[in-house]
């Protein structure tokens, strides 16, 4: 058997191949090795706001069925990504509860949006890394969707000359309209201040 090598989400940027996708890059965790995979936008909105751990004012698909498994005393071992065909990546998703061991198929990307919220390793077969592995050049890096959809957007862009108060009230708003991508923005530069 294949030996497995354990990644970590990187960056979720928009894709470049495909509109309204978006490129979730993982990195092995002890090498420098990376593979894209494209995922839908629900999917990198699920995994983005777990990773930057702002909470929506209703759960989310994801978190949704986390609450399931929790409620039945269910929890994620890990997440395999045991193949890899034309560009699409296919991953297990192993549960245990007592002394059973569950293995279900999943699509890779919702798999590693359950992954973030239960703190569960991601794993990929070594042959499957070094097969789809990109190499890293000196181009320009792309901005994280959220800077992009800030950039567009009509509300200012300069954070750092809005004042706390102001931050956390826009914060409240952008979490009640469920703009996401805005509430992690202003998040950050409300941590940065701390």
């Amino acid at each position: 058997m294949d030996k497995k090598i354990e990644l970590r989400v990187v960056n979720i940027a928009n894709s470049q191949s495909q509109a309204s996708a978006f490129a979730m890059v993982l990195q092995e965790v002890s090498g420098s090795r990376q593979i894209p995979i494209i995922i839908g936008s629900a999917e990198a909105q699920a995994i983005v706001l777990k990773m930057k751990d702002i909470k929506p004012p209703r759960p989310l698909t994801h978190d949704l069925f986390t609450s399931v498994l929790m409620a039945y005393d269910i929890t994620l071992l890990e997440i395999l990504i045991y193949k890899a065909q034309d560009g699409v990546f296919f991953s297990y998703v192993y549960f245990q509860r007592g002394e059973t061991t569950l293995r279900i198929d999943a699509r890779t990307s919702d798999a590693i949006a359950l992954a973030v919220r239960f703190y569960c390793p991601i794993y990929i077969y070594e042959a499957i890394l070094e097969e789809e592995q990109i190499i890293i050049t000196d181009e320009e890096p792309i901005s994280p969707p959220e800077e992009q959809e800030w950039q567009e957007s009509d509300t200012p862009g300069n954070l750092q000359s809005k004042d706390l108060k102001w931050l956390k009230k826009k914060l409240e708003e952008a979490i009640q309209d469920e703009n996401y991508e805005l509430a992690s923005k202003i998040r950050d530069e409300i941590s940065r201040r701390k």
